[in-house]
C-alpha cells in the first residue's frame, strides 16, 4: 500500500469513528434527554458504556494505533507523554480550568455538587478529547503537514473545533441548539491551546472537563435537576473512574506498547 492510500485509509477510519460516535450519542443521549434526567441510571450507563467508552475510547484507540503503526503521527503529537510530564501538565491545566470556572460565578460551589457534575461530564470529556482532538485534530494536522507547521497546526485546531461543535447536535438541549453549537466551536479554542501547545491528552481532558463544568451545571439548574446532585451520585463517580482507567489501560498496554514494538 502506498503512502497516499495509507493516509486515505487512516483518515477514513477517523471520520467513520467520529460518525459512529455522533450517532450513538444521539440515540442514547440526545434523543431521550439522558443527561437531563439524573434518575435515569440505566440510560446513563448505557450511554456512557456504548458511546463514550466503547466508541470514544476503545475504537478510537484502535484508530490511534493505526496512526502510529503507519507513521502518520507520533506518540508526542497525539499527547501520550511521560508520567511526570502528564502529572505536571494535568495539575496546571486543572488549576487554570478551575479558576476560569470560579470567575464565571457558577450556580453552586457545593463540593458535592461540583464532584457529581464533574464526574458526569468527565465520562463525556474523555471521549470528546480523544475523538475530536487526538483522532480528528491530530489526524488533520498530520494530513496537511507538507503545507508547513503553521498551516498544519491551524488545520488541526479548526478540525477539532468544528467536529466538537457539530457533535453537540447529538446532545440534549440546550447544547443541540445552533447558537450553542457555534459557541462550542469558539470555546473549543481554549482546549486546542492546551492540547496542541501542551501536547498532553490527559491535561487536555482535565482542562476541557473543568471548562465544561459551568455550562452543564447551568443547564442542570435551568432544568431544575441540579438539586439532585447535592448528595454523592455513586454511579456517576464510578463511571468516571472507569472511563479514566480504561483510557490509561489502552494507552499503556495497547497504543503505546504497539508503537514501542514496531520501533
Amino acid at each position: 500500500m502506498d503512502d497516499r492510500s495509507q493516509i486515505q485509509k487512516v483518515m477514513a477510519l477517523s471520520v467513520s469513528v467520529y460518525l459512529f460516535w455522533f450517532v450513538s450519542t444521539y440515540l442514547l443521549e440526545g434523543r431521550i434527554l439522558t443527561l437531563l434526567r439524573p434518575e435515569a441510571v440505566v440510560d446513563r450507563i448505557a450511554y456512557t458504556v456504548t458511546a463514550n467508552i466503547f466508541v470514544g475510547i476503545i475504537i478510537a484507540a484502535w484508530v490511534l494505533r493505526s496512526y502510529l503503526i503507519s507513521g502518520f503521527v507520533s506518540t508526542e503529537q497525539i499527547g501520550l507523554r511521560s508520567i511526570r510530564y502528564t502529572l505536571t501538565a494535568a495539575v496546571i491545566a486543572g488549576v487554570i480550568g478551575f479558576i476560569l470556572f470560579i470567575i464565571q460565578d457558577p450556580p453552586s460551589l457545593n463540593p458535592i455538587v461540583i464532584m457529581n457534575v464533574y464526574a458526569q461530564v468527565l465520562t463525556v470529556s474523555v471521549a470528546e478529547v480523544v475523538v475530536c482532538w487526538a483522532v480528528i485534530g491530530a489526524g488533520f494536522e498530520s494530513l496537511t503537514r507538507n503545507k508547513g507547521k503553521v498551516i498544519s497546526l491551524l488545520t488541526g485546531i479548526f478540525a477539532a473545533g468544528i467536529s466538537f461543535g457539530l457533535y453537540h447536535f447529538a446532545h440534549s438541549p440546550p447544547f443541540n441548539q445552533i447558537n450553542m453549537v457555534l459557541l462550542m466551536m469558539i470555546v473549543s479554542f481554549a482546549t486546542s491551546i492546551v492540547y496542541f501547545i501542551g501536547r498532553d491528552i490527559y491535561a487536555a481532558i482535565v482542562f476541557h472537563n473543568t471548562l465544561a463544568l459551568f455550562g452543564v451545571m447551568q443547564a442542570l439548574e435551568k432544568s431544575g435537576n441540579l438539586i439532585s446532585f447535592s448528595q454523592p451520585v455513586y454511579p456517576l463517580i464510578a463511571m468516571a473512574l472507569v472511563s479514566i482507567i480504561i483510557l490509561v489501560i489502552f494507552d499503556i498496554l495497547y497504543i503505546r506498547r504497539k508503537r514501542e514494538v514496531i520501533e
